[in-house]
């Protein structure tokens, strides 16, 4: 049996000798209560993984960066939902302490000299983008802190905030003076550490006193995300002096701030410009909440383009959304239309012309000609490595299920309740302007130019297009092997 250590080690690749920054990916914890055997960081948004999602957001947000995932629960499944990618290591931390002591154990691994910043996220923010992640490295750059929170604003009932709150300097401080640092951030006080407060809260900043009730806390609407910024020197210098004094009695990567602060180190915050991308989850409806926002990002995006027929019932892989919007771009109408409840896999290669009827599903390697119709109900899937082709005009009707290596030649139309089976050493083969329908069934069959079939059980056959006399190709009806075990019906 391969261990984990060896696993993660066949899983990273090397760092870019010369890269400036570094992002770590915490995606050690389980997630008690998201209530599930999966690791949180495995759970999805839109498809994907959240854990992927946000390794995605570093990668095309933030070019020539490294990424550092910290593992520990379920650490090879995790690993295993990104793979093997350029510049990505994995480091596993085998006993959960904290947020503190994750980035602790990431930076214990070698990162290059040349590195200058470094950003933490974690792994479940599956709606963070790369768009998000440019914008929050422009904005650190050029405010000359040596540490950035990226903040999100709580806009619900604060009794139902649970994140970690940004305490700023007041206008006034406790001496009943003007304060010369208002707004500047003081720390993160977690939730949990303000509810077990048994009295008001002083906190001291740059010779100032600040005084906040319990209750002030909890109305703060700021929040953090759990996404940081540093300056690779000053982070790797306090991070390892991070204790654990606190109700969890863990390591929190937030106690830096105060850290930052007595070392008269700038510390910044900066609210996100969208306030979805920072939202994480602890449980399932949160989880099913990001999907929906995600949906909805996504019919925002195509609503201009696709005829939906429900924008609250499809799915839409994130690589067909991309092809929609290249297609878009160069001038073509698409008359493309998704019906209610329609799922169409990553992998498929979609044509201008494309109708998908309702509940109809598209997964696997599945290329679709011009001028398609798939359908109510259709499921069109195969195996990796395998291909369904479908050239144009081609008709898929209701109930149709086509599985496997298949190609199917224009103006074919395949009528409702039939279903064709290709393997990959018994490919399907459907020549031009074919018409089968009924309880038809084939597997590995070629079936040439013009032939009309109905109501046939055939397997690894060709079909000829056989000429009567007058010309016309002769229909192939009713065929049925000779049945076998009839001994055995009684």
């Amino acid at each position: 049996m391969v261990s984990v250590t060896a696993l993660l080690r066949d899983l990273s690749s090397p760092y870019d000798p010369n890269a400036k920054t570094l992002a770590i990916i915490l995606a050690a914890g389980h997630g008690k209560r998201i209530k599930s055997e999966r690791s949180k960081m495995l759970h999805e948004i839109w498809g994907v993984s959240t854990v992927e999602r946000v390794h995605r957001a570093v990668s095309k947000g933030l070019p020539g960066c490294i990424s550092s995932v910290v593992v520990g629960v379920k650490a090879a499944d995790v690993a295993a939902a990104i793979g093997k990618r350029k510049s990505t290591r994995y480091v596993w931390q085998e006993e959960q302490n904290g947020t503190g002591h994750a980035v602790q154990v990431a930076l214990q691994a070698r990162i290059p000299k040349t590195t200058e910043h470094c950003y933490v996220l974690p792994g479940d923010m599956g709606l963070l983008n790369a768009a998000e992640m440019r914008s929050f490295h422009k904005a650190f750059l050029h405010s000359g802190c040596d540490m950035m929170v990226l903040t999100g604003i709580y806009e619900g009932d604060p009794s139902e905030n649970y994140y970690g709150r940004i305490v700023r300097a007041k206008r006034t401080n406790d001496a009943g003076t003007a304060s010369q640092h208002v707004g500047k951030v003081i720390e993160i006080k977690e939730h949990r550490d303000i509810l077990a407060l048994k009295e008001d809260y002083t906190v001291s900043y740059n010779g100032e006193s600040f005084t906040f009730t319990r209750d002030e806390l909890l109305a703060i609407g700021e929040f953090n995300s759990g996404v940081y910024g540093f300056k690779i020197k000053p982070l790797l210098k306090h991070v390892k002096r991070i204790g654990s004094d606190n109700v969890q009695k863990e390591i929190y990567l937030t106690d830096l701030i105060a850290m930052f602060n007595a070392n008269r180190l700038a510390v910044g915050a900066r609210p996100a410009s969208d306030a979805t991308v920072v939202l994480g989850f602890n449980n399932k409806s949160a989880l099913k909440e990001m999907d929906t926002i995600a949906r909805q990002r996504t019919y925002e995006l195509l609503k201009d383009i696709v005829t939906f027929d429900d924008p609250d019932h499809f799915f839409l892989a994130d690589p067909i959304v991309d092809q929609i919007l290249r297609l878009d771009k160069k001038g073509q109408p698409l008359d493309i239309i998704v019906g209610e409840g329609v799922y169409v896999g990553p992998r498929v290669k979609i044509g201008v012309g494309l109708k998908l009827a309702r509940n109809a599903t598209v997964k696997g390697t599945v290329k679709f000609g011009k001028n398609v119709s798939v359908g109510e109900g259709s499921v069109l899937n195969n195996y990796p490595g395998q291909q369904l082709v479908l050239g144009d005009n081609v008709e898929i009707m209701v109930g149709d299920q086509l599985n496997g290596n298949i190609r199917v030649g224009r103006n074919t139309r395949i009528e409702g309740g039939v279903r064709i089976t290709g393997s990959d050493d018994h490919p399907v083969r459907i020549g031009r302007n074919v018409r089968i329908k009924g309880s038809t069934y084939l597997y590995g069959c070629t079936i040439e130019d013009g032939v009309q079939m109905e109501h046939c059980f055939i397997k690894q056959k060709r079909i000829r297009a056989a000429r009567r006399e007058d010309g016309s190709i002769q229909p192939v009806r009713f065929y049925r092997p000779m049945p076998e075990g009839i001994d055995s019906v009684v």
